[in-house]
């Protein structure tokens, strides 16, 4: 008599249908971001933010786009694989408080004098969530690290 024991394995046939752009968000740890790369997803707690420019329209009675307060700060935020330099601008700027767990969706690395700085442009969003339970890694910055542009040629 044989018995027939649960596979541990299960195996998806045929294609799998699915709308296009969406995918499960995959969250990358600090210590992992690498110059000229995008799309990142991360869990981090904001350090400390220090307001860098904070202009005021210059003509205060003509409502545009064009014409609204300019706020940038510099935010060191990190995880427990280490920090980096996070640019706020405007309405993020509110949201990077420190000691806020926020979530970075599609953030990208810029290169600003030759170190990294983490931005979160149209294209992405903050999201202020729970308090996390990782202490931040603040001896490992990744902001003062420099990197140098380097031309590579291929021989062939």
């Amino acid at each position: 008599m044989a018995s027939k024991s649960p596979s541990t394995t299960q195996q998806h046939g045929g294609a799998v249908e699915s709308k296009p752009g969406l995918r499960k968000p995959v969250f990358v740890k600090v210590e992992s971001l690498k110059p000229g790369t995008n799309g990142h997803t991360l869990v981090v707690k904001v350090v400390n933010a220090t307001t860098v420019l904070n202009k005021k329209p210059r003509n205060p009675t003509f409502r545009g786009p064009q014409n609204q307060n300019t706020k940038i700060a510099e935010c060191l935020i990190g995880d427990e694989t280490g920090t980096i330099l996070f640019t706020a601008r405007n309405d993020q700027v509110d949201m990077m408080q420190p000691g806020n767990t926020v979530i970075l969706r599609n953030a990208k690395i810029d290169m600003f004098k030759g170190s990294m700085r983490l931005a979160v442009d149209k294209w992405g969003r903050i999201e202020v969530t729970e308090p996390a339970k990782f202490v931040v890694k603040e001896d490992n910055n990744l902001s003062l690290v420099e990197y140098e542009l380097v031309n590579v040629v291929e021989e062939s």
